[in-house]
């Protein structure tokens, strides 16, 4: 677990500064925000929701409360003419004559009574078993059409106190359908019994739904609407509605639906009137939106308001972060250039924070490096020009004793020539020995061009032709005369030269030859010393070159590749030493190159 935090924290490490601290705003400020905005409008929006169905129920609990008073009324006349005897006495009394039971029918006048007393009550009706002589519109017989009705049958196999509820139609008012009151009339005393039938007011029983804030209904048992909100509802079977679907079946409660192809809640109550078989279901609907509408019209204000508060945040720490970062970068950019080498630089961050004071050290560690560096150089200089003026000693002293040898061989060479025949050889020949002489004792530390070096070089050759005869020694000298006012330390060619004629050409019998290039190659002259002699064996090459870097004396042959290779470093620098190339029985080529300028090292 440790590692993983490491790991992630080193992650970190790589991201940079400015997308850190939009990172940051993001995770401690955005994230929690969002969360707390969004759980706030979630669970407002669950609290209004709740608020609304329980406002819902309680709207329908009141209008439970209100239908079974409007119930009650023709509940308690149905049990009033239960044990009426004028009811009794009217139904099952025999009549002489037509105008008897004209005159009763107009005595018993109850019924219409119960209408104009109790706005409730629509209509009231009697059904007759056996039948009246003559009916009226109080007291009817039940033709077969009615005795073959469902509700009819029902009342008949359910006597006594039974009441059922009943959307259906009055044969007296043009068929119209209504609520209705059934109930079966037992006369004991007679053994006779007949079918009460009580409509409901339908006015007064939308009356009741009319205020309602959502869409309200009530239906029976059989699942007909018998009052609504909406009129154009009433009548309609509940089943028919697509969002109301199976609702007949449901129990009381509140359920979810999708109603008018919008989320829904439905409030079910059942009303349950005494002394019935059946009841009603009042049934109330809206649609989630219409409830939460306000609800998410403040969690959007909220969302609105927390998404410009953060958008200005961001945008804020983008500008702070981008400052910072364009100050971090001004340093940096300072900090590249010294890695590049370049210390005469000065960073121009200022200000008294953190970031400011870190260019203050920067630029005071740059100052103590320049000032460092210059007390190394001077003392590298030093050295450097101590080194140098000892290898002039060296080179004076080799340079006044020009192998005794050579003058000894030259001159006796000269002498056996002149003594056998006399010719103007011999005077060239010593003429170009006398200039070698001079030109190698009048070595100072001062630099000479090429085409000086390169005079001393023809000279010594010509001489070791005189020596060798012609068969033996012949040299080429390819010059590039763009370079020949080139400055470079004096003796630094004659001595690779005279290391080609004595060493590479010794076991050479015939056909010596000697190559000295130098040519131009963009900002240097490179310059080669070639012999085709025998060249020089591995493990005598690897000492020479070894003794390169050896500063104390070597073996007498290895000094002049010595003193060259370590003043052309001393003097120009690393990468201007010599280049020693000896594949095995093809010769011997020494290479070296110098600035064009004759820039010091220093």
């Amino acid at each position: 677990m440790e590692s993983k935090l490491l790991a992630a924290i080193r992650k970190t490490n790589n991201i940079r500064l400015k997308n850190k601290m939009i990172i940051s705003i993001v995770v401690v400020v955005f994230v929690p925000v969002l969360l707390v905005g969004s759980i706030l409008t979630v669970s407002y929006r669950q609290n209004v929701l709740d608020q609304a169905t329980q406002q819902t129920m309680n709207n329908v609990d009141k209008i439970k409360k209100h239908v079974t008073d409007m119930l009650r009324m023709p509940i308690e006349i149905s049990n009033n003419l239960q044990v009426d005897d004028r009811l009794s006495n009217l139904v099952n009394s025999r009549y002489e004559t037509t105008f008897e039971l004209v005159k009763a029918y107009w005595d018993f006048r109850y019924f219409q009574d119960y209408v104009q007393l109790y706005k409730e009550i629509h209509n009231v009706r009697f059904y007759t078993d056996p039948p009246m002589p003559i009916s009226n519109w109080d007291f009817l017989n039940a033709d077969e059409s009615v005795k073959n009705s469902e509700w009819y049958r029902e009342a008949l196999d359910n006597p006594g106190s039974s009441i059922a509820w009943r959307y259906i139609a009055d044969e007296t008012k043009e068929n119209r359908p209504y609520l209705s009151l059934i109930r079966r009339i037992d006369f004991p005393l007679y053994r006779s019994h007949g079918v009460l039938v009580i409509d409901l007011d339908q006015n007064e029983l939308n009356g009741l739904l009319s205020q309602e804030p959502f869409d309200t209904m009530i239906f029976d048992s059989q699942g007909f609407i018998v009052a609504a909100k909406y009129p154009q509802w009433v009548g309609r079977n509940i089943d028919s509605m697509d969002f109301a679907k199976d609702l007949s079946d449901k129990p009381a409660g509140a359920y979810e639906f999708h109603y008018e192809g919008k989320p829904s809640k439905i409030v079910v109550e059942e009303v349950i009137p005494p002394y019935s078989r059946n009841g009603l279901k009042v049934v109330s609907v809206f649609t989630i939106d219409s409830i939460v509408s306000d609800a998410n019209q403040v969690g959007r204000l909220g969302f609105t308001i927390i998404a410009a508060s953060l958008s200005i945040a961001i945008v804020l720490i983008y500008i702070i972060s981008s400052f910072l970062s364009h100050r971090l970068l001004l340093l940096n950019k300072v900090l590249n250039k010294v890695s590049m080498g370049n210390l005469n630089v000065e960073s121009d961050v200022d200000g008294n924070d953190e970031i400011g004071a870190l260019s203050k050290q920067f630029n005071h560690m740059i100052a103590s490096i320049r000032s460092l560096m210059e007390e190394v150089r001077e003392s590298h200089m030093q050295k450097n020009m101590l080194e140098l003026r000892q290898r002039d000693i060296k080179l004076k002293m080799m340079a006044s004793q020009i192998n005794p040898h050579f003058l000894f061989n030259a001159l006796e060479s000269i002498r056996m020539k002149a003594f056998v025949k006399g010719d103007e050889e011999i005077s060239n020949v010593v003429h170009l020995l006398g200039k070698l002489m001079r030109r190698s004792i009048e070595v100072g530390d001062r630099k000479i061009t090429l085409e000086e070096e390169f005079d001393i070089v023809r000279c010594y050759l010509e001489l070791q032709k005189f020596r060798f005869d012609d068969e033996r020694l012949t040299y080429k000298l390819d010059l590039d005369y763009s370079a020949m006012k080139a400055e470079i330390p004096p003796l630094i060619v004659q001595p690779l030269v005279e290391n080609a004629v004595l060493h590479g050409l010794e076991e050479v019998e015939e056909g010596g030859l000697v190559i000295i290039n130098a040519r131009v190659e963009s900002d240097r002259v490179v310059i080669t010393v070639e012999d085709n002699g025998c060249g020089i064996p591995e493990d005598k090459m690897q000492a020479i070159e070894h003794s390169f870097q050896d500063m104390e004396d070597a073996e007498e042959h290895r000094i002049g590749f010595r003193n060259v290779h370590q003043r052309l470093i001393l003097t120009y620098g690393e990468g201007f030493g010599l280049k020693l190339e000896c594949p095995p029985g093809s010769g011997t080529r020494v290479t070296f190159s110098i600035p064009l300028g004759g820039k010091l090292h220093v």
